[in-house]
C-alpha cells in the first residue's frame, strides 16, 4: 500500500491574472510531505461555479483528499462554499454553531456581525467545521474535501487544525547531488539508476550560475537505504 494521496484546488481569478502569487501551495505541499500523503496535482481555477464544482468532483475521485483555497470569504465573490455544496448536491445555510463563533469574535471586536460577514457562517449540509484560530470564520470539511480560505496564515492555521486527524503513511525522504555538468552528459547513468531503482523518484533540474551550467539531481523515496544505495552508486558513475 503507499501513501495517501492528495490534490489542491487553489481557487481565484485574482490569482490566474497574476495579481496575487499564490504560496499556499508551497506551504501545503511542505505539510502533507512531512505527514506522509503525496501531493499529486494542483489546480488553479477562477471564480466560475460551474468549473469549481467540475474540478471538485474530478479530483475528489481522483484522490483520498482535495484541500481548497480561496472563496470563502464575505464578499459577492466568494463562491466556494456554494460551489461546493453543489458538488455535493447538498442544502448550504447559516448554521448555528459557525453563526456562534462569528457572533463572539466580533462581539470582542466590537463590530457588527452584518448581513456580509455571516455569509462566512454559511456551511453545507453534513460538513465538519475547520477551525480558524487566526480570523474565527471556520473553514470546512465535507466528504474528502477540505476547504479552507485563501489568506496564508489563515489557511496555514486551518491546515493545521485539518491534519492531526488524518492518516499519513511514510514521510518522503530525499538527498541532492550538484554537479557542474549539463543534463545531457549525465542523462544516460541517470536512465539507468532510474530503471534499477522503480521505487524512487529521480528528478534532473538543470541551472545556469555567472556562464556555468549544471544539475541539481535529487533523489526521493520513503526507504532511506534505497536513497542511500542509488544516490553512492550515482556518486561513482559520475566520478565523485
Amino acid at each position: 500500500m503507499g501513501n495517501p494521496t492528495a490534490a489542491m484546488l487553489v481557487i481565484g481569478d485574482e490569482i490566474l491574472s497574476g495579481r496575487t502569487r499564490d504560496s499556499n501551495m508551497y506551504f501545503l505541499a511542505g505539510e502533507l510531505t512531512r505527514q506522509g500523503i503525496d501531493l499529486k496535482e494542483v489546480r488553479v481555477v477562477g471564480d466560475e461555479r460551474d468549473t469549481i464544482v467540475a474540478a471538485v468532483l474530478a479530483l475528489s475521485a481522483a484522490y483520498d483528499h482535495v484541500f481548497t483555497s480561496g472563496g470563502i470569504g464575505p464578499t459577492h465573490d466568494d463562491i466556494t462554499a456554494d460551489s461546493i455544496a453543489a458538488a455535493f448536491d447538498t442544502p448550504i445555510s447559516v448554521r448555528d454553531d459557525a453563526r456562534a463563533l462569528l457572533a463572539a469574535h466580533y462581539a470582542k471586536t466590537g463590530a457588527e456581525l452584518n448581513e456580509a460577514r455571516l455569509r462566512m457562517a454559511r456551511i453545507p449540509d453534513g460538513a465538519a467545521l475547520i477551525d480558524n484560530p487566526v480570523s474565527t470564520a471556520p473553514g470546512f470539511t465535507i466528504g474528502n474535501v477540505h476547504v479552507m480560505a485563501g489568506v496564508p496564515t489563515v489557511f496555514e492555521a486551518m491546515v493545521a487544525s485539518v491534519l492531526p486527524h488524518l492518516t499519513g503513511g511514510a514521510p518522503l525522504l530525499s538527498q541532492s547531488l550538484r554537479l557542474l555538468r549539463g543534463e545531457g552528459e549525465i542523462a544516460t547513468p541517470l536512465a539507468a539508476l532510474a530503471a534499477d531503482f522503480p521505487d524512487l523518484s529521480i528528478g534532473s533540474y538543470p541551472f545556469q550560475k555567472d556562464g556555468v551550467y549544471g544539475t541539481n539531481i535529487v533523489i526521493r523515496g520513503t526507504e532511506g537505504p534505497q536513497i542511500d544505495a542509488a544516490m553512492t552508486r550515482l556518486a561513482r558513475e559520475v566520478g565523485l
